[in-house]
């Protein structure tokens, strides 16, 4: 059509209509009720009507998708990306999905990866007629290696006033242990720039490196910033700002979790009684790794059946619930290992200098375990914590006990395990059944 101000705003107008710079063409979508717009506005002025009845996507390795077809694609970052026309039932079933996001730039939408969620969209597209194209995404290319130290002569460490506020602060040792690097990171980046004379140029230049160069997930990106945003802010004590910088969202995946059998297999497998002992204590009480490994002796009240987490994540204390069969095995374990401080203990630990048990131990204790009890799945330490929120969830406990117990301060982040779990849907009444109609 003739350039027009007025025409140009009447089409963009369309939802999801756009300029084709290499056809030189408008592109309107053929949703229902799209055409007989077309034709109010122009009228007269239509010389042909065509229809394309191909879907053209966006960045992906199969460009086009046919009128009758969905093209489901399994990321690298445990999601599915859904490729489809404009058909309302199956856009319907996808917005009932948790997280499920629509990408407006490349006409997309993505969920998390889920047996139960691809067999729900698989359903909707046999009832419609539809033929399902399932492609899993290739690796992306790996990008250029993080710096080290002992490969450049002029390394620069992070400043004693980095680490004395983090700790004067009160982070936590893990996001120190997170924080510290990340800054090394951003300050050798520019290896020739004083500390003083960066800025926030030099921030957005340092994110973008990260992106193209470093190929790096979104979750590091997003750390790598927040750790440069406490030197400008807290140590140097700036305004809070926001930087120039695309912030990627992270893509919520939902968790992995174990059936109970899976738990029952991975359990029983698993003769050692201290190893046994650290597992079930993990899965009986829902804790993170970090809280079983800085749990004190005196953490168990077996009067009150309590376990009392102290400065969890957040700096957070809560008691979560102590199972009388961990009890009972807790007491077994005791008598034979007695522990002098940590309830779980390192090798060389003595009165004097008592020694925690390290992560690295109790993840290949796992590792160990799966294996023994042919379980293929990706599991983890805290798949265990996942698992026993879940597992409450369908034996009818309150989700406000579970956040309780798990220490979340939000409310959503327990809802992700209505999520996960389909039990007990089945037992719910409707209302209406109990009209007398």
């Amino acid at each position: 059509m003739p350039k027009n101000d007025t025409d140009i705003h009447f089409v963009k107008g369309i939802l999801y209509s756009r300029w084709n710079q290499t056809k030189i063409v408008w592109e309107v979508p053929n949703y229902p009720g799209n055409l007989e717009k077309l034709v109010a506005h122009f009228g007269d002025r239509i010389s042909l009507i065509t229809k394309d009845e191909k879907i053209i996507t966006g960045h992906t390795n199969k460009s086009i998708v046919a009128k009758n077809e969905v093209l489901i694609i399994k990321t690298q970052t445990k999601r599915l990306r859904l490729l489809f026309g404009f058909i309302p039932e199956l856009i319907k079933q996808v917005k009932t999905i948790p997280y499920a996001n629509w990408d407006g730039k490349n006409k997309w939408w993505t969920i998390p990866f889920s047996e139960q969620f691809l067999e729900e969209i698989n359903q909707v597209a046999e009832r419609l007629n539809l033929k399902i194209i399932y492609e899993i995404e290739t690796k992306k290319e790996q990008g250029i290696k993080k710096l080290k130290s002992s490969e450049t002569a002029f390394y620069k460490s992070c400043p004693a006033d980095y680490v004395n506020k983090l700790t004067e602060l009160r982070y936590s040792a893990n996001t120190a242990k997170s924080y510290i690097p990340l800054f090394e990171e951003f300050i050798n980046h520019f290896p020739t720039e004083d500390l003083d004379t960066l800025n926030d140029k030099h921030v957005m230049e340092f994110s973008r490196f990260l992106v193209t160069e470093r190929k790096v997930s979104t979750s590091y990106q997003n750390q790598a910033i927040n750790a440069i945003k406490f030197y400008f802010e807290k140590v140097l004590g700036g305004k809070r700002k926001l930087y120039f910088v695309e912030r990627p969202r992270k893509e919520q995946v939902l968790p992995t979790v174990c059936s109970v059998e899976e738990i029952q297999k991975i359990l029983s497998s698993v003769k050692n009684i201290k190893h046994k002992a650290i597992l079930s204590v993990i899965y009986s009480a829902g804790l993170r790794i970090s809280e079983v490994i800085n749990l004190p002796i005196k953490a168990i009240d077996s009067g009150r059946m309590q376990i009392h987490i102290k400065n969890a994540k957040g700096n957070k204390d809560r008691y979560t619930i102590l199972s009388k069969k961990v009890l009972e095995l807790l007491r077994v374990y005791f008598k034979k290992e007695q522990p002098h401080y940590w309830l779980f203990e390192g090798m060389g630990s003595t009165k004097e200098n008592p020694v925690q048990y390290s992560t690295r131990s109790i993840q290949s204790i796992l590792k160990a375990a799966l294996k023994k009890a042919g379980i293929k799945k990706h599991v983890t330490v805290h798949t265990l914590r996942h698992s026993f929120a879940t597992h409450l969830l369908e034996n009818g406990t309150d989700l406000r006990y579970i956040q309780s117990l798990l220490g979340h301060s939000n409310p959503k982040t327990t809802e992700i395990y209505t999520h996960i779990t389909t039990k007990g849907f089945n037992q719910i009444i409707s209302p209406l059944d109990k009209l007398d109609i």
